[in-house]
């Protein structure tokens, strides 16, 4: 059983994924514009694959990308939330959302979220992003965060033909800079 862990935002709920998302995850992973800059767009067999391992990192880690919801209309925008397969190249803080919720500020809010989730609730020292350096609007929401480009990695197989930019920063840092980004704070909720 995944631990229940929720979060709200001005505008958004985030949670732990269930499987009442995965039609609206396998719509968003078929998406050309979404899957540009990862991956490539999937099936919908290959898209359980790629949830079902998203929700097992949950069990296996005890944190994993949540399910963001938009609170005024109920609508899935995305999976946004802290990541760490095996062989990656450090604790991300990763995000893809739909095409609907792009350009609203929907990301920045759930993503500022979940640094403050990871940096204080899981106690990461540092937070990353591994970003293609093509995809504009994810290198945009990474500098808005505040995080720098600190080196380039090799994803882990089966896609170790992927070079991203490593983007992050440190607790300390994010600690430095974050009153300045939003004036409200997320409120967690856990249980069993």
């Amino acid at each position: 059983m995944l631990p229940v862990i929720s979060i709200e935002t001005p505008r958004l709920l985030l949670r732990e994924p269930r499987a009442s998302d995965l039609d609206a995850v396998a719509a968003s992973l078929a998406d050309p514009e979404v899957m540009a800059h990862l991956g490539g767009v999937q099936s919908r067999p290959q898209a359980w694959r790629t949830y079902a391992g998203q929700i097992g990192g949950w069990v296996l880690r005890g944190y994993g990308m949540f399910s963001v919801f938009e609170k005024a209309s109920g609508q899935w925008i995305g999976r946004i939330g802290p990541n760490h397969p095996e062989g990656w190249p450090g604790q991300e803080i990763g995000w893809a959302v739909t095409r609907a919720a792009q350009g609203r500020g929907l990301a920045f809010e759930a993503t500022v979220a979940c640094m403050d989730f990871a940096f204080e609730e899981l106690g990461w020292p540092e937070v990353i992003h591994c970003i293609e350096d093509a995809n504009e609007r994810s290198v945009a929401l990474a500098r808005r965060l505040g995080s720098e480009g600190l080196r380039e990695a090799a994803l882990p197989p089966p896609l170790s033909h992927v070079t991203v930019r490593v983007w992050g920063q440190g607790r300390e840092a994010w600690r430095a800079r974050r009153s300045a980004l939003v004036d409200w704070s997320p409120r967690h909720s856990t249980g069993v």
